[in-house]
C-alpha cells in the first residue's frame, strides 16, 4: 500500500486541476494548456520510484532525495537529548519527496511540531519551521529523521506510526512541494557524504556507524 500512497496524496490536486482543465476547455481553451502542464508536473512530483537499499546494518542511507546543504554536530534536544551529527538535505520541487528509513529498526517516536514556513534553504528553517521528528531504533544504533516544511511545502504526511518495524529504505512518509530533511546519527559515526553532493533516498550511504565493542569476558 505504501507504494501507492504518494500518488494518493495528489488525488485532491488532480480533482482541482481536472475541473480547471474542463472549465477552460469550455470558456477559454488556451488556458487548458496551463492546466495540462500543471497536471503533468503533479504526476512528476508525486512519482515514487522503487529503490533497492543496501540492507547494511553498519550504515545509514539517505532518508530523502536532494542535495546536502549542511553537516554539523548539535544536540538533538527534542527526543534523544544527546549530541549527534546532523546531515541536512534540501529537496527542490523536482526531487522525489518520499522519505525512507535510514536503517532497519522500530519507530519509537513520531511527533509533529507547529511552526512557520521559511524557505527550506534557510538554516533557520531547521528550528523555526513546522516539522516532524522520527526516532528509529535499530539492533545496535538509534537514529533520528526530521521532516521540515518549506515556503511552498506546508504538509508533512506520516505513513508510519510508533511501533512500526521498518526495513532499511522503507517509506515512512513524505513532504509536499520542496522541503528539508535532517538525518541525525551518533556523534562517533563517519560521515560518507559532503556538502553539495546529491543523494538518493534509501540508496546513498550517508554515515558509517562505529563498530560496537565486543562483549566483556568475566
Amino acid at each position: 500500500m505504501k507504494s501507492r500512497k504518494a500518488i494518493n496524496e495528489a488525488v485532491g490536486i488532480f480533482v482541482i486541476l481536472g475541473l480547471g482543465f474542463a472549465a477552460s476547455m469550455i470558456w477559454y481553451q488556451p488556458l487548458a494548456l496551463l492546466f495540462l502542464a500543471l497536471i503533468a508536473f503533479t504526476v512528476y512530483f508525486f512519482r515514487d520510484p522503487e529503490r533497492q537499499s543496501p540492507n547494511d546494518p553498519g550504515i545509514a542511507v539517505a532518508p530523502a532525495d536532494g542535495q546536502i546543504v549542511a553537516i554539523d554536530e548539535r544536540i538533538e534536544s527534542e527526543a534523544l537529548v544527546q549530541r549527534m551529527i546532523c546531515i541536512s538535505i534540501f529537496l527542490s520541487v523536482v526531487d522525489v519527496h518520499v522519505n525512507r528509513s535510514p536503517i532497519a529498526g522500530r519507530v519509537t517516536h513520531s511527533t509533529g511540531k507547529k511552526g512557520v514556513y521559511l524557505d527550506a534553504r534557510n538554516p533557520d528553517s531547521a528550528h523555526k519551521n513546522a516539522s516532524r521528528l522520527w526516532v528509529i531504533q535499530g539492533a545496535n544504533v538509534t537514529v533520528a529523521v526530521r521532516q521540515i516544511t518549506g515556503a511552498i511545502a506546508r504538509r508533512i504526511v506520516p505513513w508510519s506510526v510508533v511501533g512500526d518495524e521498518l526495513a532499511q529504505g522503507e517509506k515512512f512518509g513524505m513532504i509536499r512541494f520542496g522541503s528539508r530533511t535532517e538525518l541525525y546519527v551518533p556523534a562517533d559515526s563517519k560521515v560518507l557524504v559532503r556538502i553539495g553532493e546529491s543523494v538518493r533516498g534509501g540508496v546513498t550511504p550517508m554515515a558509517e556507524f562505529a563498530r560496537p565493542l565486543p562483549p566483556r569476558r568475566e
